[in-house]
């Protein structure tokens, strides 16, 4: 039988890897194979073509999956059924809403729920009570789907913890619930800058709880590492990696001193990376993280134990201009997620850049997943990526990248006093503003806003808030008395600088906004002229190249009646279409001719500004446009010109 299978490359002559880089110099026109190199954020080098020899640990198989130290996952054989648990995360601030939204996906193949709550319901579930808990989970059994919280707002995780520990003790027996508490004084430092009553009281609480929780809530988790908002404050993936492990080092050491057993911490917690639409750098991130857990288990003489991972799709990534590209950002991020071996999968609705997410946007975020996961097949594989001499490769050299940011930290005193310091923000903001500097020349393109924007997109549906909330903190009242009975002890505040959550897309997005609301004003997009030299074939290439640039700032391109043949006519094309500016489109060779006398016939035509597409420079051209250009800077110039209000 096997023998009448076609043989797809019988039809191709054999070739060798000496065939294969005669044809990439061909190509390059003698240029050498490290010009396709590519360098990430943490300086590391990824090659066009790896081999067996370029990974270092080819000889060592890093043992299989399911087995310690779980460098290769958790299980041998994944679950047929459920081979990732698909987490979807709800944040409506009416409790009622998302109740019915929880309801409907659990429905529809959603298998855990992670409520995002915030008291004041600014940016999650308006949730401060017993009673607005339970109105939230009217219905759901957590016997068979976990329920997580990622507590966003005011007050203490501990207090939420509580909440949901009176719901469980109400809703069924508390052996068989299963919740992810997700209790992170760390993270709450992180993300708000402050911890009221200090982070050693609230370490105090949490050690205490934690345990009380192991006890009552066998198959639950009570603690979470997030190292979400170094990568949402524009980090790198070592950046985010190290600190994932600095920040499980920083709590576990400051557990211990409260008395808690750390041999316990590896099963009660939830450890948890954002993934990016790069799915080759996060599936490595991922696989790197598991090296460095079981590196710092080997450390600390911890019994080795697999760690549960979750991976969310960035939120960073997300933007608000031709959201629908969105779709395909996440479903890369999921595809990272499950073929990197996450345990857990959360992809962000796709219009959630534009307000809280209705229908449409958590369908696709939830199918997204059941398509990869019933329809391709993802996780029918135990570590997919394995033995990929790429993927093993970047994750060795991202685990040791990552390993020498936790080592820095644990310099500074370890995560909570770095942040106390700022030194750890300092380095983020560092690489934050190398990456914006990148997207603004755009050599990380971001498609549907800096490349390919659609001026006349259609717009995404968000949901309509008409809910208001109250609250502006958790209400104690009926809660456990085990907690009521947790150490008050406190002090001073702890304090740190935040770290600001961003998105790649702001400062091209911050130009959209700026000439919409001209347009708005005045009826009329701002406009510039397209001001082409000789036949088409000359000038087609630069004009699309002009266009996409202008109209990632919302400035749209005008093309003359015909095609220009002298400057005369040229200029005269210019009065008519009633732009005030005009960007130069043609041949380099025919640049030398006749752009300057162009340019000059623009400016007396009226131009306030005149624009070339390329390097050639003249008399009369203002600015130079040209691959690797700062657009930004251009685009605010040409803004400024047409009187578009910042």
């Amino acid at each position: 039988m096997a023998d009448g299978f076609l043989k797809l490359s019988g039809a191709f002559d054999e070739a060798n890897e000496a065939d294969w880089l005669e044809a990439v110099s061909k190509a390059l026109k003698g240029g050498g194979i490290e010009r396709l190199q590519r360098t990430t954020d943490d300086g590391l080098t990824i090659q066009p073509l790896y081999r067996e020899n370029d990974f270092a640990s080819a000889t060592d198989p890093r043992g299989v999956p399911g087995e310690a130290p779980y460098l290769r996952g958790a299980s041998a054989e994944p679950d047929a059924f459920l081979p990732w648990d698909i987490r979807q995360s709800f944040g409506h601030p009416d409790p009622d809403v998302t109740n019915s939204e929880i309801l409907r996906d659990l429905e529809r193949g959603v298998s855990s729920v992670e409520l995002a709550i915030d008291c004041t319901g600014k940016e999650g579930v308006a949730i401060y009570d017993a009673d607005t808990l339970s109105t939230a989970l009217a219905g759901v059994r957590a016997d068979i789907a976990t329920i997580a919280v990622d507590h966003r707002g005011l007050g203490s995780g501990t207090s939420i913890a509580g909440l949901l520990a009176l719901w469980g003790e109400q809703h069924g027996d508390a052996e068989k619930l299963r919740f992810a508490f997700n209790i992170d004084p760390i993270g709450l430092l992180t993300r708000k800058g402050e911890i009221e009553g200090g982070i050693d009281a609230a370490f105090v609480r949490t050690a205490e709880l934690s345990r009380l929780l192991c006890l009552r809530y066998p198959k639950s988790t009570t603690l979470r590492t997030d190292a979400r908002p170094v990568h949402e404050a524009g980090g790198s993936e070592a950046q985010e990696l190290g600190v994932l492990i600095a920040h499980a080092v920083d709590t576990m050491r400051r557990l211990d001193a409260a008395g808690f057993d750390i041999n316990a911490f590896p099963s009660q917690t939830v450890f948890t990376l954002a993934a990016s639409g790069n799915y080759g750098l996060e599936i490595a991130k991922l696989r790197a993280a598991r090296r460095l857990w079981a590196r710092v288990q080997d450390a600390m003489d911890l019994e080795i134990e697999p760690m549960t991972l979750q991976s969310v799709s960035s939120a960073r990534m997300l933007t608000r201009y031709d959201p629908w590209v969105n779709m395909l950002r996440n479903t890369a991020a999921c595809f990272a997620g499950a073929v990197g071996g996450a345990d857990i999968v959360t992809v962000r609705a796709f219009n959630e850049a534009l307000g809280v997410p209705e229908e449409l946007g958590r369908r696709t975020a939830r199918n997204t997943q059941v398509i990869a996961m019933e329809e391709s097949g993802l996780g029918r594989i135990a570590d997919p990526a394995g033995g990929a001499w790429f993927e093993e490769t970047l994750a060795d050299d991202l685990a040791e990248a990552a390993w020498a940011v936790f080592q820095a930290i644990e310099a500074e005193g370890g995560l909570v006093q770095s942040l106390i310091d700022g030194k750890l923000q300092a380095r983020i903001a560092e690489t934050r503003d190398a990456r914006f500097a990148a997207i603004a020349k755009r050599k990380r393109p971001l498609t549907g806003v800096s490349e390919f924007p659609l001026l006349d997109a259609e717009e995404a549906p968000v949901a309509e808030i008409k809910f208001e909330s109250s609250a502006t903190s958790v209400s104690a009242e009926g809660l456990h008395s085990f907690l009521k009975d947790l150490p008050d002890k406190s002090g001073p505040a702890t304090k740190a600088a935040p770290l600001e959550p961003i998105r790649l897309a702001r400062d091209f997005e911050t130009l959209r906004d700026r000439a919409d609301a001209h347009a708005d004003r005045t009826g009329k997009r701002p406009q510039i002229f397209i001001a082409t030299l000789g036949p088409l074939a000359e000038h087609n290439a630069r004009v699309d190249f002009a266009r996409n640039l202008f109209a990632s700032g919302g400035v749209e391109g005008v093309d003359a009646n015909k095609l220009p043949e002298t400057s005369e006519v040229l200029a005269d094309a210019f009065k008519a279409s009633g732009c005030r500016i005009a960007v130069i489109c043609g041949a380099d060779k025919r640049y030398e001719d006749e752009a300057e006398a162009a340019a000059k016939a623009l400016k007396d035509a009226g131009a306030q500004r005149v624009y070339l597409a390329g390097k050639f420079e003249a008399p009369g051209i203002d600015n130079n446009i040209f691959m690797g250009c700062d657009a930004v800077d251009m685009l605010q110039l040409a803004q400024a010109e047409l009187g578009v209000a910042k």
